[in-house]
C-alpha cells in the first residue's frame, strides 16, 4: 500500500526526552530574579511632537481663497463721473489778445486694457462685462501769430460696462 507506513509507525512511537534537572533549575532561577527585565518585543519609544504640514498648508490655502473671494464679492464698482467738467467754468477768451492758442491736435494712446469678467450689478437684471482701459491723452495748442505751442499730457482710466444677453 504505502511505502512510508513503516516509517510513520516508528514516528508515532517516538516521545520527547525529559528535560534535565539542571535545565529546570536554571529556568526557575531566571524567573525568580527580580532584576531581570524581559524586553523581547517591547521597546519603549520616545514620544515626539509630529506636526502635519500638509493640513496647515491646506488650511492656509483655503483661508486665503475665502478672503480673496470675500474681497472680490464686496468690491464696489468704480463709476467714472465727469464732475470736474461740470464744476469748472469755461475759460473766457478775449478776441483782442495776441496770446490766443488754437487747438492743434489730440492724441490718445491706450497702453493697457483688461477684461475683468462678468459683473452682476444689483440694479440690473442681466450680467455686465466690465472692461478697464488705461490710456494717456495728449492735447496740443498752437498760437498762429507767435508760433508758440502748448502741450498737456495726462493719464486716464476708463471702465465700461457692456450688457450681456443670453443666447
Amino acid at each position: 500500500m504505502n511505502d512510508f507506513s513503516e516509517l510513520e509507525n516508528q514516528l508515532r512511537k517516538l516521545r520527547p526526552v525529559q528535560p534535565s534537572a539542571d535545565l529546570m533549575k536554571r529556568i526557575e532561577r531566571t524567573l525568580t530574579e527580580e532584576g531581570s527585565t524581559f524586553t523581547a518585543g517591547v521597546l519603549p519609544r520616545e514620544r515626539r511632537f509630529h506636526f502635519n504640514w500638509l493640513s496647515l498648508g491646506l488650511g492656509l490655502a483655503g483661508a486665503t481663497a475665502l478672503v480673496l473671494f470675500a474681497l472680490l464679492r464686496f468690491e464696489q464698482p468704480t463709476k467714472k463721473t465727469s464732475t470736474l467738467a461740470s464744476v469748472t467754468p469755461a475759460p473766457v477768451f478775449s478776441t483782442n489778445s495776441n496770446a490766443q492758442f488754437v487747438p492743434a491736435g489730440l492724441t490718445q494712446v491706450v497702453y493697457h486694457t483688461s477684461d475683468e469678467g462678468l459683473h452682476f450689478d444689483r440694479k440690473s437684471d442681466q450680467p455686465m462685462r466690465r472692461v478697464r482701459s488705461h490710456s494717456r491723452e495728449t492735447l496740443q495748442w498752437r498760437n498762429p501769430k507767435t508760433g508758440a505751442s502748448l502741450r498737456i499730457s495726462y493719464p486716464s482710466e476708463e471702465v465700461s460696462l457692456t450688457p450681456i444677453s443670453g443666447q
